[in-house]
């Protein structure tokens, strides 16, 4: 290929993503990013430039961020054993205290540098700041008690709204305000409910696996394009698997709620975000009304 050529190519791609620019101008998209997806430093150095781009196009793209696989590995270190119930993690005072530390002292941080660098500004929030998220204590599924484990209970966007309204890029840990202190809030969770109070065009969940699959263990078998009725049918049936669960809860919530889309993409991909909103090249999972 000529260096005209490839020239060319290039101009190609830049018209062909105008008509996506144009519809997602002004817009809010909320990504959620996984822990998984944030142990890389290249990863996550895409996904800085996605969002980035996003912004610079006239987009407003909201970071919400997990941190489960980071916590474990805080808690290990400090020799405290991680336990689980449901999926749950079962969070006491001294592990609410090293949540906090790794979700808003370290990835929440992380993650503002690293769009920072990119050219956009970007802020760090929690859940507790402005009464973002506003919690009620979780039970286990046979009503274990979890301790500082939360579910929704109100988003305030306030704060949220006034950060884009400067032009900056919020990044929201999932620590919410709760009956008696700092409150665990499922990632998953926490941006399904943000994305409906801030009436968004979009939800992205970026995991680390290409999409949902109607069989586990068959790649044929990945869903490209689903409704929520039919989801909220799956997660009736109990057939998800345990991970996938409050991502599709989340996702089906969202649509109830009013966002339009929900997509499930691989976060380990790069440039997952400009594919499924600049081009018709969709991948991962796309979930509608």
């Amino acid at each position: 290929m000529t260096r005209i050529e490839e020239a060319l190519a290039k101009a190609t791609v830049l018209v062909e993503s105008l008509p996506y620019i144009r519809t997602w101008a002004g817009k809010t998209v909320v990504i959620k990013m996984g822990g998984e997806t944030l142990e890389d430093d290249d990863l996550l150095g895409a996904l800085a430039t996605d969002v980035a781009l996003m912004k610079f196009v006239g987009i407003n793209p909201v970071v919400v961020h997990g941190g489960g696989p980071q916590i474990s590995d805080a808690m290990g270190k400090l020799g405290k054993k991680a336990v689980f119930v449901g999926g749950q993690r079962v969070t006491d005072h001294e592990t609410m205290e090293i949540v906090k530390m790794v979700l808003l002292g370290q990835i929440n941080k992380r993650i503002v540098t690293t769009l920072n660098a990119q050219g956009v500004l970007a802020a760090g929030i929690s859940g507790e700041d402005g009464n973002l998220i506003t919690a009620r204590k979780a039970l286990g599924s046979v009503g274990e008690d979890l301790g500082f484990v939360g579910e929704v209970e109100k988003i305030e966007p306030a704060i949220v709204n006034g950060l884009i309204s400067s032009d900056f890029v919020p990044v929201v840990a999932p620590v919410a305000t709760g009956p008696d202190g700092s409150y665990n809030i499922n990632a998953d969770v926490a941006a399904g409910a943000i994305a409906g109070a801030l009436a968004a065009q979009k939800i992205v969940f970026l995991t680390n696996v290409p999409g949902l699959y109607r069989d586990l263990g068959d790649e044929g078998s990945l869903i490209s394009e689903t409704t929520a009725d039919q989801l909220a049918k799956l997660l009736a049936d109990g057939v998800l698997s345990e991970g996938m669960i409050p991502k599709i809860a989340s996702a089906v919530s969202a649509i109830k709620d009013g966002v339009p889309q929900a997509h499930i993409l691989d976060g380990r991909v790069k440039h997952a975000l400009l594919l499924e909103v600049f081009t018709d090249e969709g991948i991962g999972t796309m979930v509608t009304a």
